[in-house]
């Protein structure tokens, strides 16, 4: 029950603050959020950022993710993260990113003169490439504007980043989505450190 209410507590407010410095970072997209809890049964800890089948930006909690956050500062620097992946349009860009990276090797194996399913092969790894391309810089640039959002909502976004403590950390692998998380955990001190 506390876990929920500190959900609540931490929507009510960080979603004006998100959607604040939405209409001021941008223009022509939408920045009424919508957030979500995914109740299904055995879904892992996470949460993400998409547009929802009306258009509408939306922002996912899983229940497990909400049980397992230690503190109103995780929750709100989660959902600060998540909502500075639609400010920052990372799904269009990603999109772009991956439809660029099908083209290329898509025509390379074409004018190499590999048969349809060779042609295919290729268009679908230079879409994944492509996809893969900017994750981690946008991972970082959410993590930044996150901390914005979490600190201008009154929370402490260095006491929400605590929460890399505890998942496994991605390292630094090629054509990973994730940077590490003591890089993570350096950029958002770097930020709050910044701010008034």
């Amino acid at each position: 029950m506390q876990a929920a209410d500190n959900f609540v507590s931490v929507v009510e407010r960080v979603e004006p603050v998100a959607e604040r410095v939405c209409r001021e970072r941008t223009e022509g997209i939408d920045c009424d959020f919508r957030i979500y809890v995914d109740d299904r049964p055995g879904v892992p800890p996470n949460a993400f950022q998409t547009i929802d089948p009306r258009g509408r930006p939306a922002i996912v909690f899983s229940l497990a993710l909400i049980a397992d956050a230690r503190n109103q500062d995780e929750l709100a620097f989660i959902l600060g993260h998540e909502a500075a992946h639609h400010i920052e349009e990372h799904i269009p860009r990603s999109r772009a990113s991956a439809e660029l990276g099908a083209l290329v090797l898509g025509g390379l194996a074409e004018v190499t003169g590999q048969g349809p399913e060779g042609v295919d092969a290729a268009l679908r790894l230079g879409a994944e490439v492509g996809a893969r391309r900017y994750a981690r810089e946008f991972e970082l640039e959410a993590d930044a504007l996150g901390t914005v959002i979490a600190h201008g909502a009154g929370y402490d976004p260095v006491r929400g980043a605590e929460f890399f403590a505890r998942i496994p950390d991605p390292g630094d692998r090629f054509l990973g989505t994730h940077p590490p998380n003591a890089e993570r955990v350096a950029l958002v001190r770097r930020v709050a450190a910044s701010l008034p």
